[in-house]
């Protein structure tokens, strides 16, 4: 019989525990857990039953488990689970739904960059950071929550035209959510001003994408939040944070989340690294110009690193000046890896165009890198998807600290190509952006490629017709026919309901 592993976490009296541990057969292991400490529990009789008939079956039970931080609870013994059980998630009986909603979104999140992982992206994450301590002192600060509200019902945010379309909108129903966290304790003065002007920099497309900019557009959205598109969000907080030393490196690592066109090198959710640097302005050029030396060196040397036993993966790296020629985006060539087309990818931003009314003697340079591009860059991953798979022959492939060539488990994945056209609404307008975040949606990453195959343009109505290729493709298992044309036809019905298009 094969061996099984259960944990149950947020458990109360232990029931469900007690009650799942009588009929499981030999050779399976559980695990009952609950956030309470035992003493909390004492005086309950029911718990004190199904205490002994936990440990009368071998059950372990553990007391005063977080299960927001299952990985830091085992990770001394390294347990793999099976099944996990988590019935009726709830913090309490006076908690409101946004925080269960909070605690559910922290339940399923994965830790990526958590201490105890192997993962890529927290080794590549690690690597960088190492370079650049040789030179500067550094300060690791928490990552605040995933969400940012907006602020007011009267709040007003100018925003470039891809932002509308870029960031990620939720509108939470009936109860209001209390601002989120942010690391100074609380909201910015001037958090308005900040996005902004960093909202340009840090959501526009990639350079090699060439459609049509729309006209810039204002979004009031009292009851809205969006999911971070960047860290950048967070800068002014850590200026203005108690915890802010000038002279200092200080670092935030996380998730941030955008919408953005259906490409291997698009990605729709990654770990950002930002860096945020205050320096006395009578040294000013001197101290930038180091930064940004030891910045570019730190990522050139991981880009150009020989993999053992297999093929050197060199990449051309710039920094590309932006208008205002104070500001640059890190710009990659990569050589003899990815489509020929690309002409360069943008792993990062480098701001320096930055002041601050509280530090009025000091100068600031932020740096934003996307830590799974540069993944992809290091290891040759040819797909982004595949840094969000659970199979476990991706995961055992990498060593914590170690740099080997990714092989990849299929060679030839199956793939199908089906075609929609359909009829714009000329008074909504076509987002392309949102089509492709719909196609992401319905197909759950299984769309590799969308490609604008026709536009017609009906000689009497005036009606414009669009025809797209999609190709269905995964990246850790075989994808059949029958599945594709099922996710097809949901798609072709999601489009009318979603943006107002009538298929053909």
């Amino acid at each position: 019989m094969v061996a099984r592993r259960l944990l149950l976490v947020g458990e109360g009296n232990f029931s469900f525990a007690a009650a799942l541990s009588e009929v499981q057969g030999p050779g399976t292991s559980l695990i009952a857990t609950c956030p309470q400490e035992a003493t909390a529990l004492a005086g309950d009789l029911v718990f004190q039953e199904n205490l002994r008939r936990l440990r009368e079956q071998g059950a372990e039970v553990r007391f005063g488990v977080d299960c927001t931080q299952l990985a830091d609870a085992f990770a001394a013994d390294g347990w793999k689970f099976d099944c996990i059980y988590f019935n009726f998630p709830h913090c309490g009986r006076k908690a409101g739904v946004a925080k269960n909603r909070e605690l559910l979104a922290r339940f399923f999140q994965r830790g990526f960059l958590e201490t105890n992982s192997s993962h890529p992206v927290r080794t590549i994450n690690e690597k960088l950071i190492a370079k650049l301590s040789k030179t500067f002192s550094l300060q690791r600060l928490k990552c605040p929550a995933p969400l940012l509200p907006e602020k007011g019902c009267d709040s007003d945010i100018a925003w470039s035209s891809d932002s509308p379309s870029a960031s990620f909108w939720i509108v939470p129903q009936k109860e209001k959510i209390p601002h989120s966290e942010l690391l100074a304790g609380e909201t910015a003065c001037d958090m308005e001003d900040f996005l902004v002007s960093f909202s340009r920099l840090c959501l526009q497309r990639d350079p090699e994408w060439n459609g049509k900019l729309e006209t810039q557009k204002r979004i009031q959205s009292p009851a809205k939040f969006h999911l971070r598109p960047s860290l950048l969000v967070y800068a002014q907080d850590v200026i203005q944070g108690p915890y802010f030393l000038p002279g200092s490196l200080h670092i935030l690592s996380g998730p941030v989340f955008r919408k953005c066109l259906i490409s291997p090198f698009m990605l729709p959710a990654f770990h950002e690294t930002l860096f945020i640097h205050g320096f006395n302005k009578k040294m000013s050029d001197s101290c930038l110009q180091l930064f940004l030396e030891h910045l570019k060196c730190s990522l050139q040397g991981l880009l150009t690193q020989r993999l053992p036993d297999g093929p050197e993966l060199s990449s051309s790296l710039t920094f590309k000046p932006q208008k205002n020629k104070k500001d640059y985006m890190i710009c990659v060539k990569p050589h003899n890896f990815g489509p020929d087309e690309i002409v360069g990818l943008v792993i990062g931003s480098v701001i320096t165009s930055v002041t601050s009314h509280l530090y009025k003697d000091l100068d600031f340079v932020f740096a934003s890198v996307n830590l799974d591009l540069l993944v992809m860059l290091v290891w040759g991953i040819p797909d982004w998807r595949i840094l969000w798979t659970f199979d476990e022959r991706f995961l055992d492939h990498f060593i914590p600290g170690k740099v080997e060539p990714f092989k990849t488990f299929s060679l030839y994945p199956p793939s199908y190509v089906h075609d929609v056209s359909f009829w714009l609404d000329e008074e909504i307008g076509f987002d392309e952006v949102e089509f492709h975040t719909v196609a992401r949606a319905v197909s759950q990453d299984m769309i590799t490629s969308i490609q604008l195959l026709n536009r017609f343009q009906h000689p009497q109505t005036g009606r414009v017709s669009l025809c797209y290729r999609l190709t269905y493709q995964t990246c850790d298992r075989a994808l059949s026919h029958q599945q594709a044309v099922m996710i097809q036809n949901r798609f072709r019905n999601e489009i009318q309901q979603s943006l107002h298009v009538t298929v053909r």
